[in-house]
C-alpha cells in the first residue's frame, strides 16, 4: 500500500458514504480543515482520529483494515521532527495586545546573539494561559524547523503527582531520537543531556502547568535558537530572576474579549439579537476564558434556548467552584460546569461521572468506554459531545484530557450519583489486562503466565488486535494509563488482577530495552505477589525483574532478587518453576557465569519435559544448547537443536525455531564451519522478520556478519552489519552504534569480534 493512496481512499470512502468534507467534519468531530488536508496528503492521521473518522464512514471490517494500512504507510513516511503541538483553537479570540508582545518577543530570536528567549505566561485555573500559549507556538512554529516539543506538568492536578522533571526529560530525549538504552539515568545527567542535544536545534518548547520554578529550570534548553513558554498558576519570579524569564500574567477578558469569545461559538448574530442578555452573560460568566468556552459551547448546541434563561439560572447560583472563582462575585464557575453537566442527555452525563475513574492525565476512547461500561462506538459520540462542551480536550497524541478542575467536578458528580466505584475501576483493569494479552500475542509472546485467564466481563472494551503493528500502538496509546491503574488500583479486591496486569505487560518493556519502567512494573508485581503469598507469582515476577535488573547492569540488585524467587520455588506450579529458571539462566549469561547459567537451563528442561508440552520442551532445549555452546561444548549444543527443531516446527512455535537456528548457526561457526553457519543464521533472520522480532533479527545478523567475515566476504560482511545497524535504528536501540563500528572496522584483524547483543527472554511472562 503506498503511502499517498491513504488520502485518495479517504476521498473514495467519504463519496461512497455521500458527505460532503464538511459533513464528514461533523460527524467526526474534526474540523473541515483537518479532514481537508488528510484528503489531500497534508497532514498524518493519529489512530483515534482515524477511528473516529472510520465510525462516522460507517466502514466495514475490510474497509477500516485497507485505510488503517493505508495510513499506517503514510505515518512511516514523515520525517522523525517531534510535532507535539496540541491543536490550536479554532475559536481562538481576544488577547491582541498579549500576542503582539510575545510575537515581538519572538521577533528577538536570531537578532541578539546568544539571546536565550523564555517566557512565563502566568494566571489562574481557566483563564486561557495554554490556548494563548499553543497559539503563540503554531503562529511562529515555521521558524523553528527543528520541531516542537510540549508537556503538561500536570503541577496543579489534584488527582496525580506533579510530572518529575526527569521523566520529562526522558521523553524529551526519546522524542528527539535518543534511543531509550541511551537516556542517562538522574536528573542532573538528564539535564546535561538534553541541552547538548538542543544546543544546534532550532526548537519550542511549551511546558505547560508548572508546579514552580524549580520544576522547569532543569527543562529549560539554554540554546538561542529556541523559544521556550512556560504557563504556570503561579507567577513564575524566580524564573525571572534567575533565569531572565520574561513573565506574561494573564487576566480574565476584557468585556469585549468576553463578547467575541461567546460569538464565535454561538453565532454573531445570536449574539447581536440578545445583546443585554450575551453581555450579562458573560459578565456572570466572570470574563473567565474557560467558563464562556463552557457556556458557549452549551449553547451552541441547543440553538433555540433564550440566553435570558441561561442568565437566570446563572443569577441564582450560590455555590462556586472555589478554583475558578474570580473578584467579580457573580461569576459562579460551578454553576456553569453544572449548567453544562445537567444539558447533557443522560447517557453522556454518565460517561462524564465515570471520567473520574481514569487515574492518568489523558485516555483513550476504548479505556473511558471500559470504565463507564459503554460500546466503544456510542463511548466516542459522547466523547464528542463532551469535547463539544469544551469539558474535555484533546492532547497532541488524540488524547482526550480533563482540565484538572473539570476533573475535580467529574469527581464531585461520581460521588454524589453514588455510582459503583469499584466496577468501574475493575473494567477499566480487565480492559488493560485483555488487551496487554492481546497485544503480547501480536507481538510474537506466547507466554501468557501459569495463572488462569478469565475473559473481560460484560461492558468491556474489545478491539481486535490483528498484528504486531496493531498491538505495539496499542500499547503505545495505552503505556500512561496502565502505569497510572498500576498505581492507582489500591482496593483489595483488585490486587490480583492488578498483578496480572503488570505480569502481561513485560514483553512490550523487554521488546523495547525500557529497563527503568520494566523495573517499576515488576517491582509492584513483586511486592503484590508477596503481599497475596502467591509463591508462582513470586517466582515469575521475581525472575523477570531479576532479569531487568541484569539488563540494566545492576547484578547486585538481581542476584538478591534471585534470592527471593529459589526462596519460594518449591511452592510454586511446574510451569512456574521452569520459566523461573529460565530466566535465572538468562541473568547468569548476562553476567557471564555460564556454567551457573547452563545449571539452570538444564532444570528449567528437566521441569519442561514433566509439563510434555512441546512449545516448553523446545525452547528449554534451545536455552540448554546456547549455554552448552557458550561453555565450549558446540557438538553436544548441536544435538539438543537438532531435537529442538522438530518439536518446534511441529507445534508452528516459530519464533523460538528462529532461535533455535541461530543456536545451530553459531556453534557451527565456533566449529569452524562458517559456510554451514551461514545458511543457518539466514534462516534465522528471514524467520524473526517474518514475526516482527527486529531485535533479535540484528542480532542473528550480526553473527552472520561474522560468518561471511570468516570466509572471507569483506563487502557481505560490511552490508549484513549495516542492516543490522538500521533495526536497531529503527528499535531507538544504542547498540546500533557497536554494528556500525564493526561495518567501519571490517578490515581488522578477524580475531577482533564484536561483542554479542544480548538475547532476550523473547516471550515474556
Amino acid at each position: 500500500m503506498e503511502a499517498a493512496d491513504f488520502g485518495g481512499m479517504l476521498r473514495e470512502a467519504r463519496s461512497r458514504a455521500m458527505l460532503t468534507i464538511e459533513g464528514l467534519a461533523e460527524a467526526s468531530g474534526l474540523s473541515v480543515r483537518a479532514v481537508s488536508n488528510l484528503e489531500r496528503g497534508r497532514s498524518v492521521p493519529r489512530p483515534s482520529t482515524l477511528a473516529e473518522l472510520m465510525d462516522a464512514l460507517g466502514l466495514d471490517e475490510d474497509e477500516r483494515r485497507a485505510l488503517t494500512d493505508a495510513a499506517r504507510g503514510q505515518t512511516s513516511s514523515v520525517a522523525s521532527v517531534p510535532r507535539q503541538l496540541p491543536p490550536d483553537l479554532r475559536v481562538f479570540r481576544g488577547r491582541e495586545e498579549v500576542l503582539a508582545r510575545v510575537l515581538r518577543l519572538t521577533d528577538e530570536i536570531g537578532t541578539r546573539p546568544g539571546h536565550v528567549l523564555i517566557t512565563a505566561v502566568g494566571g489562574m485555573g481557566g483563564v486561557g494561559k495554554t490556548t494563548l500559549a499553543v497559539h503563540w507556538a503554531h503562529r511562529v512554529a515555521d521558524r523553528f524547523p527543528d520541531g516542537q516539543l510540549y508537556v503538561d506538568l500536570r503541577g496543579f492536578d489534584p488527582a496525580d503527582a506533579a510530572v518529575e522533571p526527569q521523566e520529562v526529560l526522558g521523553g524529551f530525549l526519546r522524542a528527539l531520537g535518543m534511543p531509550a538504552d541511551a537516556v542517562p539515568e538522574g536528573l542532573t545527567a538528564r539535564a546535561a543531556c538534553f541541552r547538548e542535544q538542543v544546543s544546534q536545534r532550532r526548537l519550542v518548547l511549551l511546558l505547560d502547568n508548572a508546579r514552580d520554578s524549580e520544576q522547569v529550570r532543569p527543562l529549560l534548553p539554554g540554546a538561542a535558537g529556541c523559544l521556550t513558554v512556560v504557563t504556570s498558576r503561579k507567577r513564575l519570579t524566580g524564573l525571572a530572576a534567575l533565569n531572565g524569564a520574561h513573565t506574561v500574567d494573564l487576566d480574565v477578558w476584557t468585556h469585549e474579549e468576553a463578547m467575541a469569545g461567546l460569538a464565535a461559538r454561538i453565532g454573531a448574530d445570536r449574539t447581536a439579537a440578545a445583546s443585554e442578555d450575551a453581555a450579562e452573560l458573560v459578565e456572570l460568566c466572570g470574563r473567565l476564558p474557560l467558563a464562556v468556552a463552557v457556556i458557549g459551547a452549551g449553547l451552541a448546541a441547543e440553538p433555540t434556548l433564550p440566553l435570558r434563561a441561561v442568565v437566570e439560572e446563572l443569577a441564582q447560583a450560590a455555590s462556586p467552584l472555589d478554583a475558578l472563582t474570580t473578584d467579580d462575585p457573580r461569576a459562579d464557575v460551578r454553576a456553569v460546569l453544572s449548567w453544562s453537566y445537567r444539558a447533557l442527555d443522560p447517557a453522556a452525563a454518565r460517561l462524564f461521572r465515570h471520567l473520574a475513574a481514569l487515574p492518568g492525565p489523558a485516555f483513550s476512547a476504548e479505556a473511558a468506554a471500559s470504565a463507564a461500561g459503554e460500546p466503544v462506538p456510542e463511548a466516542r459520540r459522547m466523547l464528542r459531545a463532551l469535547t463539544t462542551a469544551s469539558l474535555l480536550t484533546r492532547d497532541a497524541e488524540g488524547g482526550h484530557v480533563l482540565h484538572d478542575l473539570v476533573r475535580a467536578h467529574a469527581q464531585d458528580l461520581w460521588q454524589q450519583a453514588d455510582d459503583d466505584r469499584f466496577a468501574a475501576q475493575q473494567r477499566l483493569l480487565e480492559y488493560l489486562h485483555h488487551h496487554a494479552r492481546s497485544a503480547n500475542s501480536a507481538l510474537g509472546s506466547t507466554r501468557q503466565g501459569a495463572d488462569p485467564y478469565e475473559p473481560p466481563g460484560p461492558g468491556v472494551a474489545v478491539v481486535p488486535l490483528h498484528d504486531r503493528e496493531q498491538g505495539a500502538a496499542w500499547f503505545a496509546q495505552e503505556e500512561h494509563t496502565i502505569m497510572a491503574a498500576l498505581r492507582a488500583a489500591n482496593d483489595d479486591r483488585l490486587l490480583r488482577l492488578r498483578m496480572h496486569l503488570a505480569r502481561v505487560c513485560t514483553h512490550y518493556f523487554q521488546a523495547r530495552g525500557r529497563w527503568a519502567d520494566e523495573r517499576a512494573v515488576q517491582r509492584l508485581a513483586l511486592d503484590t505477589a508477596l503481599l497475596l503469598d502467591d509463591a508462582g507469582s513470586v517466582c515469575a515476577c521475581a525472575g523477570a525483574l531479576a532479569y531487568a535488573l541484569a539488563a540494566s547492569g545492576d547484578h547486585d540488585q538481581a542476584d538478591a532478587v534471585i534470592e527471593v524467587a529459589e526462596g519460594h520455588l518449591d511452592r510454586a506450579p511446574v510451569l512456574e518453576q521452569s520459566h523461573t529458571r529460565h530466566l535465572i539462566s538468562l541473568v547468569r549469561e548476562q553476567e557471564g557465569r555460564y556454567a551457573e547459567a547452563l545449571e539452570h537451563a538444564r532444570a528449567a528442561l528437566e521441569l519442561d519435559r514433566c509439563l510434555g508440552d512441546p512449545h516448553f520442551i523446545g525452547r528449554g532445549l534451545n536455552t540448554v544448547a546456547w549455554c552448552l555452546t557458550l561453555t565450549g561444548r558446540h557438538r553436544e549444543a548441536l544435538a539438543a537443536c537438532e531435537e529442538a527443531i522438530p518439536l518446534l516446527q511441529s507445534v508452528g512455535y516459530r519464533l523460538m525455531e528462529a532461535a533455535t537456528w541461530d543456536t545451530l548457526g553459531y556453534a557451527l561457526q565456533q566449529l569452524g564451519e562458517p559456510g554451514e553457519a551461514v545458511a543457518h543464521f539466514e534462516t534465522s533472520a528471514r524467520m524473526y522478520g517474518e514475526v516482527f522480532n527486529r531485535y533479535q533479527q540484528a542480532a542473528v545478523l550480526g553473527h552472520l556478519a561474522e560468518a561471511r567475515l570468516d570466509l572471507g566476504e569483506h563487502e557481505a560482511a560490511r552490508t549484513t552489519w549495516l542492516r543490522a545497524a538500521a533495526l536497531l535504528d529503527e528499535l531507538g536501540n544504542p547498540e546500533a552504534d557497536a554494528m556500525r563500528a564493526r561495518a567501519d572496522a571490517v578490515s581488522a584483524p578477524v580475531s577482533d569480534r564484536a561483542v554479542d547483543v544480548p538475547r532476550g527472554s523473547e516471550d515474556g511472562i
